[in-house]
């Protein structure tokens, strides 16, 4: 018996799942479209989807299970949720960054809104470990200097941290 995820993200589409899907996984590695399913008779009859258009896309990002849903314009996304993404280099943010920003109005602090309205964060590892250490002027500097910031930049906060100008 296939071991099933525990928990997976659903994400409610309009009628973009399949295009978001496939979008996210060629950003990531490691991900692909795991599943498609079409709406139905009943899919007409109670949500006005064309019978055969794409309901649910099952994909991985980086592992990660996810599911698209294309349940039309009732709900739509929220900074209330947002997907953190973990960069272990500068290369990595500003890869990251430039794939998914769409919004800059909407842009502070490493987050930053996607073409489909998604939140995302993109962090770098250091500055998480830089919030961490026990020093709280040398931590609180680089958190000043984060708050200045769209995209978040290594080098910057790690002057900061280290009280250089």
């Amino acid at each position: 018996m296939q071991r099933v995820q525990k928990l997976t993200p659903c994400l409610w589409f309009d009628d973009q799942a399949e295009e978001a899907a496939k979008f996210y996984c060629t950003l990531f590695d490691h991900s692909k479209i795991t599943a498609t399913t079409h709406y139905g008779k009943a899919g007409q009859e109670f949500h006005g989807r064309p019978v055969g258009s794409v309901m649910t896309v099952s994909f991985e990002l980086d592992g990660q299970p996810f599911t698209g849903l294309n349940g039309g314009p009732v709900f739509t996304f929220s900074e209330a949720i947002s997907f953190q993404v973990n960069c272990q280099t500068q290369d990595e943010v500003d890869h990251f960054w430039g794939a998914l920003s769409a919004h800059p109005e909407n842009e502070q602090c490493g987050w930053l809104k996607d073409k489909f309205g998604l939140s995302w964060q993109i962090v770098p590892v250091a500055m998480m470990d830089m919030l961490k250490d026990p020093d709280t002027t040398k931590s609180q500097r680089a958190m000043q200097a984060m708050m200045s910031m769209k995209k978040l930049d290594i080098a910057t906060l790690q002057r900061a941290f280290a009280g250089e100008s």
